[in-house]
């Protein structure tokens, strides 16, 4: 059955809808279960970021799914927030939303997608190559202040003194395309902190965000984006990060910037999991030599 009021698709058994407010919790608790770790806010922030590129699957009156295919420009798009619920496996339905979203996305010259070592052979039959891997990282942290962490000349700035122009002009440069209205509601979140390096002529030398998130029991906090000129400033806003939230903290870094791994493993941060990072089409020209950590691998 196919909705007059608004472009929702029948896809087999079920129905195929746009992601709406009201179908957040029930995705989060998905992904908590997964261990995919949500943030506070990220689920709405990624509806907000394309209407039309978030999709849940109904039968029944019943969710049984979800999945993200975002379209950030006429260039590039991310899937991700591929969820089952395990009693509706096995029957189909994940193959229709990914068909949906593989529909929203089809006339990009990318598409992208972080994978599962064990999904790599089921996304390349679906035309998608391996890029690089992207290594999640694990810390407790104590909450002790650093000593002198930093570099003359750089202020550290708290969020609500950020310069939002400042920040989206370096991050635009850092990332596969400009994603600024995804970005300015993810660093105008309330939940955790943003912290970013400016120079006395306002220019943006790196900045990152911690957010509390759920874990598969309890909760802690996840920290993405982290960007920066180099492996010096990165640890200054990591520890500034740290300094502020005490308890489990993870960071997705990717790992095409080995000084990322680096800067962990010196930190005293646990490897726990590595994901691909997977293309279909032309892969992005953009390098990663700045980017310390992802700000979701939902949306890439």
């Amino acid at each position: 059955m196919v909705s007059r009021a608004n472009p929702a698709a029948a896809a087999g058994q079920g129905l195929i809808r746009p992601l709406g407010r009201k179908d957040i919790p029930q995705v989060v608790a998905w992904a908590r279960a997964e261990g995919f770790c949500p943030g506070e806010g990220d689920v709405a922030i990624y509806r907000h970021t394309d209407r039309q590129g978030v999709w849940v699957k109904e039968l029944n009156q019943r969710l049984i799914g979800c999945i993200a295919g975002v379209r950030y420009n006429a260039e590039y798009g991310f899937m991700g927030m591929f969820l089952v619920d395990p009693d509706h496996r096995g029957r189909g339905h994940g193959l229709s939303l990914w068909r949906r979203a593989m529909e929203h996305l089809g006339d990009l010259p990318c598409v992208g997608l972080e994978a599962a070592l064990e999904r790599v052979e089921d996304y390349r039959r679906w035309g998608f190559e391996p890029a690089s891997p992207t290594h999640r990282w694990q810390l407790v942290a104590s909450g002790e202040e650093p000593a002198g962490a930093g570099r003359a000349g750089l202020e550290l700035v708290r969020g609500d003194q950020l310069p939002q122009r400042a920040v989206q002009a370096y991050d635009a440069q850092r990332e596969p395309s400009p994603r600024p209205h995804f970005l300015a509601d993810w660093l105008g979140h309330p939940a955790g902190t943003v912290l970013a390096l400016m120079d006395r002529d306002g220019q943006c030398h790196g900045f990152g965000r911690i957010r509390p998130c759920l874990l598969r029991q309890g909760s802690g906090w996840r920290i993405g984006p982290l960007l920066a000129d180099d492996p010096g400033l990165a640890e200054a806003l990591l520890l500034g990060m740290l300094a502020r939230h005490p308890g489990v903290v993870l960071i997705d870094v990717p790992g095409a910037n080995p000084e990322g791994d680096r800067l962990m493993e010196r930190l005293g941060f646990r490897h726990t999991a590595t994901m691909v990072r997977m293309y279909r089409g032309r892969p992005p020209a953009v390098g990663l030599a700045d980017v310390f950590g992802l700000a979701c691998l939902e949306l890439g």
